[in-house]
């Protein structure tokens, strides 16, 4: 028998029983699937974040409390140890280098006439955050310095806060409620999008002082340094380094620049990748073992048939192949219907959020199924293939 003829014998039994072969190939279909969607998830997660940090300019420098690896304390959670003193000592002594913005967050409540806006992060930043974070304004204008130091009650909200309380309205030099807390908006921030499932545009911005004044915060949760020059960014890490240290130890803070922080995120999100791809993978191990026990159910009920194929000539290893084609051609089935389906999930998924499929995974997706009939298949193709002829021929 030819290889061709094992193909053509191969498919025929797959399509006599297509029932079973559907539910076989199910398994495969289902693992393939989850493993294209969640590393197209990862990715694009990956991707936008990364967009997101080169947005900011190449020579910003992120200063986060506690030391990303380091000691923590008892309760397993890191200190926050970062004040506004540190960064007005950042700016005094970085004034001819690099610009320098304190920032802290809330989450708030926003209402306004008989509408309220949930969930809303409240970022209490300086004035000349737009000037170190790439922000824009598409209606009205961010405050000044003044309004800083006068504790003005005013505020830039996203475009979602925009939506849920104004409608199509004008939002400018309207007044709305944040924690009790009246403020009147004087600008509006263009959209940002969405970071996994995370909507940016359910923000505002206030006065950092009055945010301090309001909440009670007397920890930041980021303090911002720009160079002027970005070939100074290594120099001044390191100066703004020694000038913390004066007041903070190590595991007190962390300071990245934007290389720093692209070689961070790329670390997790693929260890993310691997953790979610593994997962996926065991239902591909699953289905696997579903065209196993197919196959060795299959070989029983073709006992005689093997051993009349025997009989007239067939060899051991037509009919070994001939069963592991099956197999394969199984599992083959369900790995391009599991691709195009992975393909078809994610663009779903995307209309939501930044997903990415990259050709890697596609390709890994395909080719471990293969491997999956392979080996799977490989049991109840020798077992076929070493079947007595005669004994097979009496099999009833």
């Amino acid at each position: 028998m030819n290889f061709l003829e094992t193909i053509t014998s191969a498919l025929t039994a797959i399509l006599a029983n297509r029932l079973r072969s559907f539910l076989t190939v199910l398994g495969i279909v289902i693992g393939v699937t989850s493993v294209i969607l969640l590393i197209s998830i990862v990715t694009g997660l990956k991707t936008f974040i990364t967009g997101q940090i080169q947005g900011l300019g190449s020579n910003l420098l992120f200063v986060i409390p506690g030391r990303l690896g380091g000691a923590r304390s008892p309760g397993g959670v890191q200190a926050n140890k970062l004040i506004y003193s540190d960064a007005l000592n950042l700016r005094a002594k970085l004034s001819n280098e690099a610009q320098v913005a304190a920032v802290i967050q809330r989450s708030s409540t926003l209402k306004y006439a008989n509408k309220n806006d949930k969930g809303v992060a409240v970022f209490g930043v300086e004035s000349n955050y737009p000037k170190i974070i790439s922000i824009k304004i598409t209606a009205g204008r961010f405050f000044k310095e003044s309004e800083q130091r006068s504790n003005r009650k005013v505020a830039i909200i996203g475009q979602t806060v925009r939506t849920n309380l104004f409608g199509q309205s004008n939002p400018i030099n309207k007044t709305i409620t944040v924690s009790g807390n009246r403020y009147i908006v004087i600008g509006i921030v263009a959209p940002r999008g969405s970071i996994f499932g995370i909507d940016q545009d359910n923000s505002i911005f206030i006065p950092f002082t009055q945010a301090q004044k309001q909440f009670g915060i007397d920890r930041l949760n980021t303090i911002y340094i720009s160079a002027n020059k970005s070939e100074d960014i290594k120099i001044i890490q390191a100066k703004a380094i020694n000038i913390l240290k004066k007041r903070l130890t190590e595991d007190d803070f962390t300071i990245q620049n934007q290389e720093q922080t692209l070689d961070t995120i790329s670390q997790i999100t693929g260890v993310l990748s691997l953790v979610l791809g593994g997962i996926a993978a065991i239902s591909l191990i699953v289905g696997g073992i579903g065209v196993m026990n197919i196959m060795l159910v299959s070989v029983t009920e073709r006992t005689r048939e093997i051993g009349l194929r025997k009989a007239l000539g067939a060899k051991p290893k037509d009919i070994r192949n001939q069963f592991l084609i099956e197999a394969v051609t199984l599992s083959s089935i369900g790995g391009i219907i599991g691709i195009i389906l992975g393909i078809g999930l994610s663009l779903v998924v995307g209309i939501f959020f930044t997903t990415n499929t990259p050709l890697w995974s596609i390709l890994l997706s395909f080719g471990f199924s293969m491997i999956v009939g392979v080996i799977f298949g490989v049991t109840p193709a020798i077992r076929a293939s070493n079947l007595n002829p005669i004994q097979a021929l009496r099999y009833e």
